[in-house]
């Protein structure tokens, strides 16, 4: 039997294209407007823990941002910076199959803030990654004052994009939403 199901790959192809379509259109807009990096990071995170919910199998989320990556190269190939936030998945990924939010998903106080520090620590990640490989230092220093600054605005994404993420997969349970 296959470890994925057809279901769950479909839950990891809608929210892996909804990832890569905001990104493409929203994204660049937003940091135009802001120069601010944290809407990838909010979107990314917040898919992630309704893909935690959803599935709720080690691996969903990095096959997510891996998928994301791939159509983020086809909308958008010269948006290499996304890398980042597929090593993002991965941290997101490991974090929460070590703490074993996998299994169960008992969005208690502990595991709300425990999902938003696993949310913090994988975008400040990929903040660290994007600001090292992908951006110009003197801009990084003159907008942000460095790479530090620029990577926890990152985390702030994605503290965010948890908080966001933990409301909707509590919304979707009030409305008696469950996961196949």
């Amino acid at each position: 039997m296959a470890y994925f199901s057809s279901r769950d790959i479909a839950a990891i192809a809608l929210c892996s294209s909804l990832w890569a379509v905001l990104n493409w259109l929203v994204a660049p807009i937003f940091w135009e407007l802001t120069h601010l990096p944290i809407l990838c990071d909010m979107v990314g995170v917040s898919l992630f823990i309704i893909m935690l919910w959803w599935i709720r199998k080690p691996g969903a989320t990095f096959f997510m941002g891996m998928i994301a990556t791939l159509l983020n190269f086809i909308l958008r190939p010269g948006a290499t910076h996304f890398l980042g936030f597929t090593v993002a998945s991965m941290v997101f990924d490991a974090s929460t199959w070590l703490l074993g939010y996998s299994k169960r998903l008992g969005l208690g106080l502990l595991s709300v803030v425990g999902l938003v520090a696993i949310s913090f620590l994988s975008t400040l990640v990929a903040g660290f990654i994007i600001g090292n490989l992908f951006m110009n230092p003197m801009f990084l220093s003159k907008m942000f004052g460095g790479i530090l600054v620029f990577a926890a605005i990152h985390g702030a994404g994605g503290i965010i994009g948890g908080i966001l993420g933990i409301v909707i997969v509590k919304c979707l349970e009030a409305r008696k939403i469950v996961p196949m």
